[in-house]
């Protein structure tokens, strides 16, 4: 075990000796550093040292002319005196190489929304369209908060839409939660908790009007598409989404009781739709496919459509009603409903409005209501100036 004060021109001039392999030169100054030199030519910078098991450790510090000597004595510095103050350095570095990239943990997160959601694809599209691009390759312990509120700010100014960047904060929000919880190795807080959630201003209100609903309905009546009249029609009577409607099985319809069961809806909770004699009368005119379960399948799968965007953007355009979403339908529905005078509890009821708040962005539709209510109060007083 050769000592050698180790210096610039002793490493440059360093050699193997001949019928070896390797030699190793241990520094004078600092206990550990060597200069390890190969019968090829090549040079390696070492620190070894014992930890605490007794164990022999081995740190490679760079390759001789990857880093000056100088550069390669001071990092023997920092990392002996890492040693002297019992962190193990070696330690560290097996337990970095432990930290997941969050490639791995994405993976996870998906395996575990598929044992309870009902449709995982859309939590599958957010992880691989928006956040495996810029964080998968990386460890959990490189993502930090201001680097992730600086990307997020970046999506929005990429004209990502507000609504869709807060699904992808939630989204990655969620995935920490879930490495908090499973003690993923490199995860002790979650970074992206903190992150201000921006303001989103996704009001868009359309309301069709009973001459606009009727020019739909001729337009669909035409549609090569035969359901779609039948869909576009129920979505009227009933305020339900297109989805629900979609997937709506025949074994949860009461005609006698004139209710629908939705058994599963956004809000996670079952819900009953009441049934009006028009939305009978649709629903007994719907042609039947033998021993098909669903209300409103596509006749050539009888299965669910998974769109019927098509046929629907064919029929908006040829009632001139460009603009119109068919989510508007819903809309469309509690307007009618509140401009005939229903309250707006009601109309949260049929529409399976988990919170009133979500109704109240209808509330202005009820001032006609509000306005006869207060008129006819003030007759029965018959109050004010004579």
């Amino acid at each position: 075990m050769p000592i050698q004060k180790l210096d610039a021109d002793f490493a440059r001039l360093a050699t193997c000796p001949q019928g070896k392999k390797k030699i190793d030169y241990y520094d004078t100054s600092i206990t550990g550093f060597v200069l390890e030199v190969r019968q090829s030519g090549g040079k390696t910078y070492y620190l070894r040292y014992e930890n605490a098991g007794e164990r022999q450790c081995q740190l490679k510090i760079a390759s001789y002319g990857d880093l000056t000597f100088a550069k390669a004595k001071k990092a023997a510095e920092r990392l002996r005196a890492e040693v002297v103050g019992q962190n193990d350095p070696m330690a560290q570095r097996r337990e970095k190489r432990s930290v997941p990239v969050y490639a791995t943990l994405a993976e996870q997160h998906l395996d575990y929304a598929k044992t309870y959601q009902k449709n995982p694809a859309n939590t599958e599209r957010i992880i691989r369209l928006h956040i495996l691009p810029r964080w998968g390759k990386l460890r959990l312990d490189e993502i930090t908060q201001p680097s992730i509120a600086k990307w997020l700010a970046e999506k929005l100014g990429e004209g990502l839409a507000p609504a869709t960047v807060e699904k992808v904060r939630v989204m990655f929000n969620r995935s920490f939660e879930l490495a908090l919880r499973w003690e993923t190795p490199g995860v002790s807080k979650n970074p992206v908790k903190g992150i201000p959630r921006k303001p989103i201003n996704n009001a868009r209100e359309r309301f069709l009007s009973a001459a606009e609903a009727k020019r739909l309905m001729t337009a669909v009546e035409a549609s090569l598409n035969p359901q779609l009249k039948h869909i576009v029609g129920l979505l009227l009577l009933t305020g339900a989404r297109v989805s629900e409607l979609l997937h709506a099985e025949w074994r949860h319809i009461d005609l006698e009781k004139r209710q629908w069961l939705i058994p599963t809806s956004k809000t996670g909770r079952a819900r009953h739709v009441p049934l009006s004699k028009p939305a009978i009368d649709m629903l007994n005119a719907v042609p039947k496919f033998g021993a098909c379960p669903y209300v409103l399948p596509n006749p050539e799968t009888r299965k669910p459509y998974v769109s019927v965007k098509h046929s629907w953007q064919t029929a908006r355009d040829e009632a001139k009603l460009p603009d119109l979403r068919i989510h508007d339908l819903r809309h469309s529905a509690a307007s009618f409903m509140i401009n005939a005078g229903i309250d707006l509890f009601a109309v949260g009821r049929v529409l399976g409005h988990a919170d009133h708040k979500s109704t109240m962005r209808y509330s202005h539709l009820a001032n006609d209501t509000l306005l006869a209510a207060v008129e006819a109060g003030a007759r029965k007083m018959q109050i004010g100036p004579a």
